[in-house]
């Protein structure tokens, strides 16, 4: 790449001498602005171009095309400028070294690593924005159909951006002189010695990627533990925190290692809701108890929001202190915690619907109290006849 820029440079000053009969200095300031100019001119056309092949794109159903465009139009604008500088300023640095300058060199050294730092930079941020925005619209229900969920996608593009910042990184430092084969063994050595004052860090980084793993909950799970105070819904799962939303609105933030050893209930993920409610009837309704029990197991099973197919019961339970209880135990279609609140309101209504028809009565906690006196008493209290 330098030699075509440095052959580019001499062919421009010996066409400026020669034709134009300009001095040295004189023909290489005309270069310089020359390419400047000429580098607006090509910014300027793409900008031109990528708006209008934007327009014809925003036409079609397809989103890659979309992606690539979005993604590559920055980098490019960018790339034009970086080669448009730097042929510049080797054409500044013929000069200088026609002149007699020692800078010539210094300047040389400077500008060579940083055209190639740059052009790497360039392509690292145009393949980070192509995964940024293919994982936006894989997660947008309007986008890219996809059968992975919102975490797979999130935990890819993670993994791909983070081995891309690697790779890069890698990749400069060798531009620049250093030895990657130095850089891994130090890493080698000193990952020890981080990795025991991080250990925290690297605890939740692995708690993370055993979440991404194993999968127990996602993005959009209600989620709760028996073992800690942890309850609502997923927002974000990230490599050190995942951050819940409880159901009072505030933000949770859990380290990811928590959940490597704690027990984690994940109702989102139920086939069904259970509803298991006792009633109790009056004892003076024992003779008509098992025709109510009767009805109600048949009101169940015909419910179009009772889900026949699992269990369903309605027994005699218990004679407690005041009622004969009864149990219903039956699940219900629906797992939307709202709609499961109105079915099983409608069969508690049509429990105590088919009571009453019965002529019975829910009982509630009541006392008799029978007071006998004893004949001998009574007589010696009524008053004598005068």
């Amino acid at each position: 790449m330098e030699e075509i820029l440095d052959q580019d440079v001499l062919d421009i000053e010996n066409w400026l001498s020669g034709y134009l009969s300009l001095s040295t200095e004189s023909a290489w300031l005309i270069a310089v602005f020359s390419i400047i100019f000429l580098t607006l001119l090509c910014a300027f056309f793409a900008r031109i171009f990528f708006n209008r092949l934007e327009v014809q794109l925003l036409k079609t159903k397809n989103h890659w095309d979309d992606i690539l465009l979005h993604a590559v139009r920055r980098p490019i604008i960018f790339m034009i400028w970086l080669l448009g500088g730097s042929l510049a300023i080797f054409a500044g640095n013929i000069v200088v070294t026609d002149l007699g300058s020692d800078s010539s060199n210094m300047l040389l050294s400077i500008v060579s690593p940083f055209r190639r730092v740059g052009i790497i930079l360039l392509v690292a941020w145009f393949l980070i924005r192509l995964i940024s925005l293919t994982e936006v619209k894989l997660i947008d229900p309007k986008g890219i159909d996809t059968t992975l969920d919102h975490t797979t996608i999130s935990a890819f593009g993670k993994l791909l951006r983070l081995s891309i910042i690697i790779s890069v990184t890698l990749v400069v430092l060798q531009s620049l002189g250093y030895s990657i084969s130095g850089v891994l063994a130090f890493g080698g050595i000193g990952g020890i010695a981080v990795g025991f004052a991080a250990k925290d860090l690297l605890a939740n980084f692995f708690g993370g990627l055993m979440i991404y793993m194993d999968r127990p909950f996602k993005v959009g799970d209600w989620i709760r533990s028996p073992d800690k105070n942890i309850e609502g819904v997923v927002e974000d799962i990230g490599w050190r925190l995942t951050r819940i939303r409880t159901f009072d609105k505030r933000p949770l933030y859990v380290p990811n290692a928590t959940f490597t050893s704690i027990s984690v209930e994940n109702p989102s993920r139920m086939s069904n809701r259970r509803i298991y409610e006792t009633v109790g009837v009056r004892y003076a309704d024992i003779d008509t108890l098992s025709v109510i029990l009767e009805d109600v197991r048949q009101m169940l099973e015909n419910h179009q929001d009772i889900d026949s197919q699992q269990t369903l019961m309605v027994n005699f339970n218990k004679m407690a202190e005041s009622s004969l209880e009864f149990f219903i135990y039956t699940f219900t279609q629906t797992t939307n915690w709202e709609r499961y609140h109105r079915v099983k309101e409608d069969v508690l209504f049509n429990v105590a619907r088919i009571i009453e028809q019965h002529n019975a009565q829910v009982a509630f906690p009541t006392q008799t109290l029978q007071v006998e006196l004893e004949p001998s008493n009574a007589l010696a209290r009524m008053p004598s006849a005068q």
